[in-house]
């Protein structure tokens, strides 16, 4: 296998699917191992392919290989199936590759030698009968789509699912305004509301233009909204919770506030401190969990992106769909109160505390934001005005929070939650929100 390229290119999407499959964040961690360190820029670039390819389009293609298969196969064999069918059907490798590389990789493999001749069958039959028709029901876990559809109806659920399948563009959060009418033409981007630009530029992101000069980070466009809400002013004082990777960091420093950064993973820290060194701006970087720091100080400004489902992030991590668990939802929303308490008690009297999640569930956004008004009458909602930091006017709720769907921004944006609030200047505190 390491003496053949193409075999050791699809052998690491085979790691990568499998892992993405079977756990939370598996994919993110295999993308840095080993099979995907051998391999050249452009083997790794393929193999990263072959596997979100087959992820956007599992339901489909898994639709599609149960008409041919009278007996489910091992797991490892289903993948190198699925593997074969996204590249033949939207990755346009040639159909005779598409087979034969996956016969190849079966046969490599000893648990799954014995099946390299269902593989030969079953993906010439798959080829025959060509690309696979999907529904958006098709496209997203059934129990997801379930959900949604309560949430949201039958039109919002097929609007989000119908996003799936599409490869996202970059977003770009810049940090200076001004800067936007130069960079766009040499991004070759569009100005979203808000201030973010995006591009269907692809390759190396060292090599893009403002990168060196640390002009800009990578940042969908709905979660650099966030920050904007909070509305930070130069010489405030801002701790934003469980900031990695970073990107809502970067924006409250660009404001020119005296920015504290605080996440438990010393790992996805290096990477803010990274870019932070990239884009010369400044913060304190402390490595602890949000909701048992003992730092005894209060801010005038509080960010809480919690940890969440991050079902809405699922255009450019589809691996989210197909790793999340229904029970996720209770426990994280659990962790998610523990944390709001603790950033709400960060908050100096006046000040301000925006609270967001990347997920569609209602119970880690709407119904925290319920639960924590009724424990906090010292906290009142301040309404988001349609467009207010480029939030999209169908995401305004009637309350003033807001509920940003994919759908809700031409050519999709991630799925958030946010609700900014205010802490009143004269009432008690009057227990935790948990």
């Amino acid at each position: 296998m390491k003496s053949d390229p193409q075999l050791a290119a699809r052998s690491a999407a085979l790691d990568l699917l499998e892992a993405a499959l079977a756990r939370r964040a598996g994919l993110d961690e295999a993308l840095g191992g080993p099979a995907m360190n051998k391999l050249s820029p452009r083997d790794r670039a393929f193999a990263r392919a072959v596997a979100m390819a087959a992820l956007r389009h599992l339901g489909p293609i898994d639709k599609a290989l149960a008409g041919k298969l009278t007996r489910p196969p091992p797991d490892p064999v289903r993948n190198i199936l699925r593997l074969g069918a996204a590249q033949a059907f939207w990755l346009e490798v040639p159909a005779f590759a598409a087979v034969a590389t996956s016969v190849e990789l079966a046969a490599a493999r000893k648990g799954t030698r014995a099946f390299k001749g269902l593989v030969n069958a079953v993906l010439r039959g798959l080829l025959r009968d060509g690309p696979p028709a999907a529904t958006p029901e098709d496209l997203a876990p059934p129990w997801l789509f379930a959900r949604w559809r309560a949430a949201y109806g039958e039109a919002g659920a097929r609007a989000i699912a119908e996003l799936i399948a599409q490869e996202p563009a970059t977003d770009l959060s810049l940090k200076s305004p001004a800067d936007a009418d130069r960079l766009a033409p040499e991004l070759e981007a569009e100005p979203l509301p808000g201030g973010s630009l995006r591009t269907a530029r692809r390759g190396d992101l060292a090599e893009w233009p403002g990168f060196d000069e640390g002009a800009w980070w990578v940042q969908d466009a709905s979660a650099a909204i966030p920050a904007r809400l909070l509305d930070v002013r130069p010489g405030e004082s801002a701790l934003d919770l469980c900031a990695a990777p970073g990107g809502k960091t970067l924006q409250l420093a660009a404001a020119g506030a005296q920015v504290t950064a605080v996440d438990r993973s010393a790992p996805r820290l290096k990477r803010l401190s990274e870019n932070l060194a990239r884009t010369r701006l400044a913060a304190e970087v402390v490595v602890a969990d949000a909701g048992e720091w003992t730092d005894a100080r209060a801010f005038d400004a509080v960010l809480l992106d919690a940890p969440c489902t991050s079902t809405g992030t699922f255009r450019r991590h589809p691996d989210v769909l197909w790793a999340a668990r229904p029970g996720e939802i209770a426990s994280l929303a659990a962790v998610q109160m523990r944390l709001l308490a603790a950033a709400a008690d960060r908050v100096k009297p006046g000040g301000r505390l925006v609270y967001c999640v990347c997920s569609l569930e209602p119970e880690e956004g709407e119904a925290q934001l319920a639960r924590f008004l009724a424990a906090r009458p010292d906290f009142a909602l301040t309404p988001v005005a349609a467009g207010e930091g480029g939030a999209p006017e169908e995401g305004v709720r009637p309350d003033g929070a807001l509920r940003i769907l994919p759908h809700h921004l031409p050519g999709g944006c991630d799925g958030f939650f946010v609700a900014r609030l205010t802490r009143s200047a004269a009432l008690p505190v009057s227990g935790g929100a948990g």
